[in-house]
């Protein structure tokens, strides 16, 4: 509805500037005085220089519009990369605390694991005995090497030699 009052009023305006541009021409509405814009000397009639108006409110206003029509295209793809934006904060805070629950679930499993092991409880769940003595790190005492020379020394530091007194 307002694009068709839009259209309406903009043809009424087209309508007035065509005829005040004809009414106004001839040696009875001739400029009295001629004056210079830009460095143009504009002479001639009333109705000249009406149509002279015409065209640079033309032009003004088409500016208008692409200036406005940028902005508003600016202003689109602001508020799409702000929606977006917040779109990956709910998603990024959504994983760490899946993230968060998972760890949580592991540190649980693994206190109740090291405590049922621990206890030497009785386990409830279907693993097998075997399985569970699996999951326990032996313990296997290292190899001795037999010749003395081969076994590791402690770092210590080499003593200085002796100075020639």
């Amino acid at each position: 509805m307002i694009v068709i009052l839009g259209l309406v009023i903009l043809a009424v305006a087209a309508i007035a500037g065509v005829d005040a541009v004809l009414g106004n021409g001839g040696h009875g509405h001739a400029l009295t005085n001629g004056f210079s814009m830009l460095g143009y000397h504009v002479t001639g009639s009333t109705g000249t220089l009406f149509l002279y108006g015409i065209v640079v409110g033309a032009v003004a206003m088409l500016g208008l519009g692409l200036l406005l029509g940028g902005a508003r295209r600016t202003s689109r793809r602001g508020s799409a990369a702000r929606r977006g934006l917040r779109q990956s904060r709910r998603e990024t805070a959504t994983v760490g605390r899946d993230r968060d629950d998972l760890l949580s679930q592991r540190e649980t499993a693994r206190a109740d694991t090291a405590s049922t092991l621990g206890d030497g409880a009785a386990d409830s769940s279907p693993v097998s005995p075997d399985a569970q003595q699996a999951a326990v790190p032996q313990q296997v005492p290292a190899a001795q090497p037999a010749d003395p020379a081969a076994q590791p020394t402690a770092d210590v530091p080499a003593e200085e030699p002796a100075s020639a007194q």
